[in-house]
């Protein structure tokens, strides 16, 4: 039986309107405390997609301490539906108006990590080298290719490439997908909106955050963001896992001994 590992977080954040919007419609909230990271893009215009994303990050916070990683999920879902219900009704406000946001997360208690996300904004995991996409874009062209209809070529310049097909506040509930797995020492976890991958491949951003603290990746990422056209808002998010100094493991060796 292998013992888990004290966690201990570094993280980074950094967001930017961009350079053709007015309005960052993008939030993010980071609580290592917690054990929660999030990015919302929110969609809907001026007085909508701003008010969508900062709905889902402003319920996010609420969260609090949680006694299992089952409980952290829960509550998690919780407030995703109280969002999910005060941006439908912002939509009805604003007379029917299309309004909603994708969110992306990660969320860790112990050595147990989930990611929960709906819409296009991405989570990556960087281990050992090799950068993940942990979550599945929900997008019209990927529904495409997984149903066979239109070939990756065609994917690359489909009319509709970024049609999401989830977003919180699109339905009665929020639509969401999930990942889960085991942290191990060294882990980089990058959560991002599509503002930054419509400009940087999944091969930069791996070099990225390999070669800089958290703090300093999100930096890059979004000042290359903006010197490459930026047509949207930009928002990054990286969280470093390391081993706590002198934290121990658990279950501690005696209880390990005892279970051999």
């Amino acid at each position: 039986m292998k013992a888990d590992f004290c966690p201990e977080f570094e993280t980074g954040s950094a967001t930017d309107v961009g350079c053709r919007r007015d309005v960052n419609e993008d939030a993010l909230l980071a609580r290592p405390d917690w054990g929660l990271w999030a990015v919302a893009d929110g969609m809907g215009g001026h007085a909508a997609g701003d008010f969508a994303s900062s709905a889902i990050v402003q319920q996010l916070a609420s969260i609090g301490r949680a006694a299992s990683d089952e409980d952290l999920t829960s509550r998690f879902m919780d407030r995703l539906r109280q969002a999910n219900g005060l941006i439908r009704e912002r939509g009805v406000e604003l007379g029917g108006s299309t309004v909603g946001s994708t969110v992306v997360s990660l969320l860790v208690h112990g050595c147990r990590y989930t990611c929960i996300w709906s819409g296009d904004s991405r989570s990556y995991l960087l281990r050992n080298g090799q950068l993940v996409q942990q979550s599945r874009d929900h997008t019209e062209v990927n529904a495409l290719l997984a149903a066979g209809t239109i070939t990756p070529k065609e994917a690359e310049n489909w009319p509709r490439k970024n049609v999401i097909t989830r977003a919180i506040g699109a339905g009665s509930e929020p639509q969401c997908d999930q990942v889960d797995g085991r942290l191990e020492p060294g882990d980089v976890f990058c959560l991002c909106s599509d503002g930054l991958t419509e400009h940087i491949q999944d091969h930069e951003i791996a070099a990225c955050l390999a070669s800089l603290p958290p703090q300093q990746a999100c930096d890059a990422l979004v000042r290359e963001t903006l010197n490459r056209g930026a047509r949207d808002n930009v928002t990054v998010v990286a969280v470093r896992c390391t081993a706590a100094a002198g934290g121990g493991s658990w279950p501690p060796d005696d209880i390990l001994d005892d279970l051999a």
